[in-house]
């Protein structure tokens, strides 16, 4: 089911939908007159694209954002020590579930009810057909459970790379630029304007030098730590036995750490990726941001294709800046995120990449 989620063609439909609501999001991001918290809105941003283009749902923006409040309250309480007390964080976690399943079934059931004016088939539609033909109607608890799944997929690792992206882009200005001269040179971008039409899945696959940036940002700033896998035959690690049937845990941040290919670990340097160096060509398992082997993530392609959006977004209509004196610290848990969420002064752009007056800042301006 989930190759089929996560197909070229798949993708492909998602795309314009995609960008959709990451225009709308930056156009917000650059209408309010104060710094955002990047993490943060990122975070709602994730969580809008699961909800609008991987499940379709046609949740009003008011209900949109208490879903994604009781949707954070889980996702803070699920590790919670199961402890359940009347003001534990398992009991909260417990009572965000039940409030989220509700709104979750209230859209499943409208979206059942409502299939017209649908010119693409979503991740749920698929889910729900794929049941249909294996002969197995998928019972209400069973679309939740999808759901609930789909949305955890798309939102906290999603969230975590995207600030990621935005703080390097801040940091590494001439990053900014090449990414730019790429996007003039392949005729996507004209004038400060995005050509219509131009941006087809092909045409953002093709993108060689975007594609390293996205590298780059998974290598440095990969946004969980590891993964787990069931050893299958005994063997043997630098003179310890390893059983079979254990549990064993790998580090994905250690292993881009310490992989031999890559050079000046800690620099971040997307041209490493480019043709010329291509650091992570040589063996398997030195790069592994969504994992390896036959259980790597299902989303990375779509993880990516997001990623490749909203950076080709802000290279194309957004000039923003740091908010703060310095860069921030970054914290590993729950994922990678900088400490303070990152805060970003953003300013919207003309075609001709000039900065949009607010209509404030516009009457200021003519009574100078």
């Amino acid at each position: 089911v989930f190759s089929k989620i996560f197909s070229h063609e798949a993708l492909e439909s998602y795309l314009p939908k995609i960008q959709l609501v990451i225009k709308d999001t930056l156009r917000a991001w650059s209408s309010n007159p104060e710094s955002i918290n990047v993490y943060h809105e990122t975070q709602k941003l994730t969580f809008r694209m699961a909800i609008r283009v991987l499940l379709g749902f046609r949740i009003p923006d008011e209900e949109l954002g208490c879903l994604f409040e009781v949707y954070q309250q889980f996702v803070e309480n699920v590790f919670s020590l199961p402890v359940d007390l009347p003001f534990s964080g398992y009991r909260r976690g417990i009572r965000a579930r039940e409030t989220l399943q509700k709104g979750l079934e209230k859209a499943i059931q409208e979206k059942l009810q409502n299939t017209q004016g649908k010119d693409y088939a979503d991740a749920l539609d698929i889910l729900i057909e794929s049941g249909k033909e294996h002969g197995k109607e998928l019972t209400m608890q069973e679309l939740k459970d999808g759901t609930l799944e789909l949305i955890f997929a798309a939102y906290a690792t999603t969230a975590s790379a995207s600030t990621s992206l935005i703080m390097q882009l801040l940091k590494h200005p001439r990053v900014l630029e090449k990414l730019r001269e790429e996007l003039r040179s392949k005729g996507i971008l004209h004038n400060g304007c995005i050509c219509e039409g131009s941006l087809r899945l092909d045409n953002i696959n093709g993108l060689q030098y975007l594609d390293c940036v996205i590298k780059e940002v998974l290598r440095l700033f990969t946004p969980i730590s590891g993964g787990y896998r069931t050893v299958l035959q005994t063997f043997e690690l630098d003179g310890f036995q390893i059983p079979k049937g254990w549990s064993v845990m790998y580090s994905i941040r250690d292993t881009h750490d310490t992989a031999p290919v890559f050079k000046d670990v800690d620099v971040f340097d997307p041209d490493r990726f480019g043709q010329g160096r291509s650091e992570d060509k040589d063996g398997r398992f030195h790069y592994l941001p969504f994992g390896g082997g036959v259980r790597t993530c299902l989303g990375k392609h779509l993880a990516k294709l997001f990623l490749k959006a909203l950076a080709i977004e802000l290279a194309s209509t957004s000039r923003f800046e740091l908010a703060t004196r310095t860069f921030p610290k970054i914290t590993l848990v729950p994922v990678v995120h900088p400490v303070d969420g990152l805060k970003v002064k953003f300013f919207g752009l003309d075609s001709n990449q000039n900065e949009i007056l607010t209509g404030t800042d516009a009457m200021l301006g003519a009574t100078v």
